[in-house]
């Protein structure tokens, strides 16, 4: 039987967590391949001390199909779960970019690539002793980032744990440098042949040259020659997953829980918290202040 665990369910506004819930659910990953086979999930047997299942990227259309007798459902987050179909090649993906997209990308490639003297310095690391030039360098950059300072989703401190993925043909990592300063990072790793986008960073201060957004045109120009057939931007919304992707597919992250008085409570904070949050959206958007307020969310 599988185990639960405790699972945050984090009460955000952005990126700042302001605080979190820690029942004990059992987990119920679904990969990209699950998602986009659209099947209806089989639940494992509920351990007597969960207090029920956590979903994440159920195919929205067997949303009804999971749902159990004497349970209580609630959807935290709809999402379309994106990727890149790399057996398309890198041309016929690039083409397949909005014209604004593609425009874009090739700007902000051409400004970065100006001021690190007509170039782009992005350095590749795949086997076990290019990960160990790799990790001290990317862990500096990612201490600085939001994603680990707000969200505790920074690159790990296992350097071990990677140089055991890279040994396997199970890792990707890239670095951007400006200079002999690391301003971006990405670092993937396989399930299969999926690729998975794990870890990602880029320096504050180099924010107004998208750093990201170029490593990332880069990486995936490496990715449409190498092995893998899919990229997977895994669960949640994002601009740049939008932009970027050659196609998605409708999902929910779904809170199936025993219907005890305290569980009870629990998604009926969690409705309140959400759909307060969701008015202040509609609000930034209708006044126009959405930047101000990407600016705020992240410090």
């Amino acid at each position: 039987m599988s185990a639960a665990t405790p699972v945050p369910l984090r009460f955000m506004i952005g990126a700042r967590t302001l605080f979190a819930l820690r029942p004990r659910l059992l987990r119920v990953p679904l990969t990209l391949v699950d998602a986009r086979a659209g099947g209806a999930p089989s639940l494992p047997a509920l351990p007597p001390d969960a207090q029920g299942y956590w979903l994440t990227s159920l195919p929205e259309a067997q949303l009804d199909a999971v749902r159990r007798s004497g349970m209580i459902g609630f959807v935290r987050q709809r999402y379309v779960r994106s990727f890149v179909d790399l057996s398309i090649g890198f041309d016929a993906w690039f083409a397949g970019l909005s014209a604004n997209t593609r425009q874009g990308l090739k700007r902000k490639a051409k400004r970065l690539a100006a001021e690190s003297g007509g170039r782009l310095d992005v350095h590749r690391f795949r086997t076990p002793d290019e990960l160990a030039v790799f990790h001290p360098a990317a862990r500096a950059l990612s201490a600085r980032t939001y994603q680990e300072r707000l969200l505790g989703a920074g690159l790990p401190e296992d350097l071990a744990g990677l140089q055991r993925l890279a040994a396997a043909d199970a890792v990707r990592a890239w670095l951007l440098t400006l200079g002999d300063r690391p301003i971006a990072y990405l670092c993937c790793r396989a399930d299969g042949d999926t690729l998975l986008y794990a870890h990602v960073g880029h320096d504050p201060e180099a924010s107004h040259l998208s750093p990201g957004a170029v490593l990332q045109l880069e990486a995936l120009r490496d990715l449409f020659g190498d092995r893998f057939a899919w990229f997977d931007f895994t669960e949640g919304e994002g601009q740049h997953k939008r932009q970027m992707a050659s196609g998605g597919v409708a999902c929910v992250d779904l809170l199936l829980l025993r219907p005890t008085l305290a569980n009870r409570a629990t998604l009926t904070t969690l409705r309140g918290f959400d759909g307060g949050v969701a008015r202040m959206k509609w609000l930034v958007r209708r006044l126009g202040v959405e930047r101000i307020a990407r600016r705020l969310r992240r410090g």
